[in-house]
């Protein structure tokens, strides 16, 4: 990464560099260990396309104002708003944990997907590296892997993630529901730049790695006018695959949405609001599985026949590999051997 000016000068001793987006998160970071015995989390919901997934971390520094997961957060006895944000739960044994779980007779190698909560590369990734530790342990038992993230740091692991895909099954999205800088810091204040996020995509393609782009969450009123050029310009950038999801506001999010939303762009918050109900049957979230990823009503319809008509222009799949066709394949997966085991000759 280029360096940028910073009032306090990269360490030239430190062997992890650290490059501040913007201005340094205003509140004091706290981190917790987190102690569990298993890392493996098991999906049950229709509306993803994953069963497995594993989140080296929990809460997320990057602070997305619109993130579904702040109310998980108040599981730990914290609080969803700047809690979530700087209270971050880690899990040092993870990659241990995994390699458990790997070796237990049950276990078919299945798909894994890195995070289903909060983002596996936000930035506290790059001196922990918990999920390169993980994603090591998959390339060891050639397990597939599915990666949904907006951190650049993800191609300091591009060594790692090439034998994954090819040595078993890879695929990587890249979020990015913004193609407007001001507005994405807005509502995303420690995330890369838009700019910045389709540079990855770029990256990742010209290394050989299955990339797509996820336009999530689209915001009714707000980025859905984004939509073309965002998805124009992934393309472009090297992604093959694209999906969407609509905004969701589970519980506390609400609150933390609508402040951010009215203090960060006043002018347009009420606009967003009506358009957001005009999806949701008049409220601003709606929990019904195989509705609370889409929405209802002329709106939502709108936005699916935008994305549709988009992707079917630019030549973007919609058909992600970790769904349920995926599965049907045999899995690569293989437990490597012990030493000391003899060969069998059959």
């Amino acid at each position: 990464m280029k360096p940028r000016p910073v009032s306090n000068p990269p360490n030239p001793w430190d062997t992890t560099a650290v490059e501040y987006l913007e201005e340094i998160p205003p509140a004091k970071l706290e981190v917790l260990e987190d102690h569990s015995r298993e890392v493996l989390g098991r999906n049950d919901s229709p509306d993803v396309g994953f069963t497995w997934s594993v989140n080296p971390y929990r809460g997320c520094l990057h602070a997305c104002a619109y993130c579904y997961a702040r109310p998980y957060h108040e599981y730990l006895g914290f609080g969803a708003g700047t809690d979530f944000e700087t209270k971050l739960v880690v899990k040092p044994r993870a990659a241990e944990l995994l390699r458990a779980a790997f070796e237990r007779k049950s276990w078919k190698g299945e798909t894994v997907a890195f995070s289903g909560v909060t983002d596996c590369y936000q930035p506290l990734e790059a001196s922990l590296r918990l999920t390169r530790a993980c994603l090591e342990v998959c390339a060891e038992y050639r397990n597939p892997v599915g990666i949904i993230t907006k951190g650049p740091l993800i191609e300091r692991d591009l060594d790692v993630l090439q034998t994954l895909a090819q040595e078993a099954r890879l695929s990587v999205c890249i979020t990015l529901p913004f193609h407007d800088e001001q507005v994405a810091r807005a509502m995303e204040p420690y995330v890369a730049t838009p700019r910045r996020r389709l540079q990855t995509i770029e990256r990742l393609a010209a290394a050989g790695i299955t990339v797509g782009v996820a336009v999530a969450p689209v915001i009714p009123g707000l980025n859905d006018e984004d939509m073309v050029r965002v998805l124009t310009a992934a393309r472009e950038a090297g992604a093959t695959r694209a999906f969407y999801t609509l905004l969701r506001l589970p519980g506390p999010v609400q609150n933390v949405f609508e402040e951010r939303l009215r203090e960060k762009l006043p002018l347009r918050a009420e606009r967003v609001l009506h358009r957001i109900r005009e999806t949701r049957g008049g409220e601003l979230n709606d929990a019904r599985f195989r509705v609370r990823m889409r929405g209802e009503g002329l709106y939502a319809d709108t936005i699916r026949k935008l994305f549709e008509t988009t992707v079917r222009r630019v030549g973007l799949n919609t058909a992600w590999p970790m769904d349920e066709t995926e599965k049907e394949k045999e899995s690569p997966f293989r437990r490597p051997m012990k030493p000391g085991t003899q060969l069998s000759f059959f």
